[in-house]
C-alpha cells in the first residue's frame, strides 16, 4: 500500500519534517536555530509546521523519538498504553522527549491519522556488554543506551555503496551537530558509542558538556538545586560555557574573531578527535571516518582540525574536496573519509511503513 508520510525530526534546537508523498514525491520543512528567535521554542515550531502544510494531509505520521527506554523495537505505534510509557521516561531525555511528545498531541489535534514513533536507541541495542555496562552497581539498573541511532541507521545504509566491501570493516561515524556524538561500527552495526545512559554524556556538545568527572557532579549538586542543576547541564554547558557564553553554533563561534570562541572550537575538535583514537585503540585501528550532522556536513574547518593529527591512522584530508563538501574528502593514499548528509526522515518513513504493514498483516490473520 502506497501511504502520504508525514516524518518528523524534533532535535535539540531544530524541527526537520518531511513529506512522503504516495506519488513518490517529497517536500522538506526546515525550522531551525529554535530558542533564538523565530522560532523561540519548538511549540511555535510545530505551530509553523501546522501552517505550512497548508491542505496537505498524511496517512500516516512518524517521530523521531530520542529515547526508546528499554524497548529494543525500532518503532511502534504510538497507541495510549505507548504514549503513556513515553511519557514516564521523561527523565531519561529532558531535553527531547517533550517536544517530542509535543509533537505527537499537536498532531493528535490536528490528523486524524496513526502515529508512529522511532527510537534513537534502538539502533544500539547490538552493543556488546563491554559497551553497554556501566562501572556501577548493576542492581541500580541503568546502562549505556547510545542516541542519534535514525542517523546512524542511515549511514549504514549509504555505506555499502559508498565503500564497497570496506563498509563492513571497522568504521567511525561522526555525528556532529547542536546535539553529537559517535559510533563505532562493525559489519555495519553499532559496536561501540560516545554517549551513553542520556544524551547529555560523550563528547562536548552545543549546550552540553558531554563527559564529566563525577566530582564535578557531585560538587554542583551541593551548589544547585536540582531543578536548577538540570537546566545547567542542558542548557548552560558545552561550547556555550567554553566560549564564556558568546553562543552555543559552532557557525557563529568559527565566525568570531575572539579567542573564547577560538578556544571553544579547539576544545571541541580536540573531544572528536579523542574520542576516534580511543574508538581505534579498541578495534585494534579504522577503516573509514564518516562526517555527518550539521557541523560535520558543513563545517569543512572542523573537519579539518579534527583529521590534521590523524595521519598516524592513516587518515588525511583533500583540501580542495574538503572545501568543496564533496562526498569523498580523503587525500591520495588516506584511507576513505566520507562526507554523508543526515536522513533521519528517510529512516523514521521506513520505520512508519514496517510499522504500519504489520499491522495490516496482523488483523488479517
Amino acid at each position: 500500500m502506497t501511504r502520504t508520510i508525514l516524518a518528523l525530526n524534533s532535535g535539540s534546537s531544530s524541527l526537520k519534517a518531511s513529506l512522503f508523498r504516495a506519488d513518490g514525491t517529497r517536500r522538506n520543512l526546515r525550522y531551525g536555530h529554535i530558542g533564538d528567535g523565530f522560532p523561540h521554542d519548538h511549540a511555535e515550531a510545530f505551530d509553523a509546521l501546522m501552517k505550512d502544510l497548508g491542505g496537505e494531509m498524511p496517512d500516516a505520521i512518524g517521530h523521531r523519538f530520542v529515547h526508546g527506554g528499554e524497548v529494543d523495537d525500532d518503532a511502534r505505534l504510538l497507541d495510549d498504553a505507548e504514549i503513556e510509557r513515553l511519557r514516564g521516561i521523561v527523565p531519561l531525555a529532558p531535553l527531547h522527549l517533550p517536544g517530542n511528545l509535543l509533537g505527537v498531541d499537536l498532531c493528535r489535534t490536528r490528523f486524524g491519522v496513526p502515529q508512529v514513533a522511532c527510537f534513537d536507541t534502538a539502533f544500539h541495542r547490538t552493543l556488546p556488554e563491554l559497551a553497554r555496562r556501566l562501572p556501577i552497581p548493576a542492581e541500580l539498573g541503568m546502562r549505556r543506551y547510545g542516541f542519534h541511532g535514525l542517523n546512524y541507521a542511515y549511514v549504514a545504509t549509504r555505506l555499502p555503496g559508498l565503500l564497497g566491501e570496506t563498509a563492513r570493516g571497522r568504521v567511525v561515524v561522526a555525528h556532529l551537530g547542536a546535539g553529537a556524538s559517535l559510533c563505532l561500527l562493525h559489519d555495519l552495526k553499532s559496536v561501540d558509542t560516545t554517549m551513553g545512559y542520556s544524551p547529555a554524556g560523550g563528547i562536548p556538545m552545543g549546550t552540553r558538556s558531554g563527559d564529566l568527572d563525577p566530582g564535578v557532579m557531585l560538587e554542583l549538586a551541593t551548589r544547585v538545586a536540582p531543578e536548577r542543576l538540570r537546566d545547567l547541564v542542558y542548557h548552560r554547558m558545552g561550547l556555550l560555557a567554553l566560549s564564556g557564553g558568546e553562543s552555543s553554533e559552532m557557525q557563529m563561534l568559527l565566525a568570531s574573531g575572539s579567542e573564547a570562541a577560538r578556544f571553544a572550537v579547539e576544545f571541541f575538535c580536540t573531544g572528536v578527535r579523542a574520542a576516534i583514537g580511543a574508538f581505534a585503540a579498541k578495534a585494534g585501528g579504522l577503516d573509514a571516518l564518516v562526517f555527518s550532522g550539521g557541523i560535520g556536513e558543513h563545517a569543512p574547518e572542523v573537519r579539518n582540525r579534527i583529521c590534521a593529527p590523524l595521519g598516524f591512522l592513516g587518515f588525511a584530508l583533500d583540501a580542495d574536496a574538503n572545501l568543496a563538501n564533496a562526498a569523498r574528502i580523503e587525500a591520495r593514499g588516506s584511507r576513505p573519509v566520507l562526507r554523508v548528509a543526515a536522513d533521519e526522515e528517510a529512516v523514521i518513513r521506513d520505520g512508519v511503513e514496517t510499522v504500519l504493514a504489520g499491522a495490516s498483516s496482523r488483523s488479517r490473520t
